[in-house]
């Protein structure tokens, strides 16, 4: 299949560029400039050169394609109108066609949930309540195969935004690493390359379709997480901090999103399309993996 991707040079796409084109894929990558498409380009993907907010440039890449995956986000004020451009282009490209279009989201949309599927009711912070409905808009398109794909926190290869946050955690007089908030919020978590894996089964299996949450079900606390990263840094230990001292760290909006409790066991990707995540979990990968020093 020839899939269009955005977000190639990226923590996650780049890792579903190696997944994909290892199962055999051509990816056409859409990126911003000459350099990433020279980083792309060796790693077996197609460049294509493209302004990503610019919806019709883009959906004449994506009419050449099979099928599109979007996972490119700047991470900042205009992500919403990045999202709200590519589903435009998305719907404009494969109108009539049926063609699967894959589409990242992140399970912050659910707030404070102990037990979050698909089924589970938004209740999204500020800092992420601009994606609901433009996903929205994916799946009720009539004219091609949308998938949502709620990703945990992603982790892996010494990579990820949310565990570099941890790893370099202020630290109290006697060096330990300061937990955000208490602590004992859970996180769902799933290890990039599993994440990727996900990203191939959903493209090739024409009944996935809707929501789909993927985690690997282990959900630790953020204490038993940053316990693992003082450990990968050389910290003696972690301590709780408080909700104030993760706002005034992170800012209101980010921190709002690292203290809710979540979990899940991501039923629905395993039974429907076959997913078992294969990787170390987050704990295993600060302790002993690619984040240890």
């Amino acid at each position: 299949m020839n899939v269009a991707l955005t977000g190639s040079t990226g923590f996650v796409g780049s890792h579903i560029l190696t997944e994909l084109v290892k199962h055999g894929h051509e990816v056409t990558a859409l990126v911003r400039n000459e350099t990433q498409a020279d980083v792309v380009a060796s790693r077996g993907a197609t460049p294509a050169v493209v302004d990503l907010y610019d919806t019709p440039a883009v959906a004449r890449v994506l009419a050449n394609a099979a099928g599109a995956v979007h996972t490119a986000s700047p991470g900042d004020e205009t992500s919403a109108n990045l999202d709200s451009a590519i589903v435009d282009a998305a719907i404009e490209a494969f109108a009539g066609t049926g063609k699967p279009y894959l589409h990242i989201s992140g399970i912050w949309i659910y707030g404070n949930n102990a037990a979050i599927t698909e089924d589970s009711p938004f209740d999204a912070p500020a800092l992420v309540a601009w994606k609901e409905p433009i996903e929205r808009r994916v799946l009720e398109a009539e004219d091609l195969r949308g998938v949502v794909i709620v990703s945990s926190v992603a982790y892996g290869d010494g990579g990820g935004g949310v565990p570099g946050v941890l790893l370099n955690s202020p630290r109290d007089a006697d060096g330990n690493l300061i937990m955000l908030g208490s602590g004992q919020q859970h996180w769902s978590s799933v290890h990039a390359a599993d994440l990727a894996e996900f990203f191939r089964r959903a493209l090739e299996d024409d009944k996935a379709r809707g929501y789909y949450l993927v985690g690997n079900g282990e959900n630790p606390t953020v204490a038993e997480i940053t316990q693992a990263a003082a450990h990968a840094v050389g910290a003696p230990g972690a301590v709780p901090g408080s909700d104030a001292e993760a706002r005034a760290r992170l800012g209101d909006y980010f921190a709002e999103v690292l203290l809710v409790d979540q979990a899940t066991t991501a039923d629905k990707a395993r039974t429907e399309l076959g997913w078992s995540p294969t990787h170390p979990t987050l704990v295993d990968e600060l302790r002993l993996g690619s984040y240890h020093k």
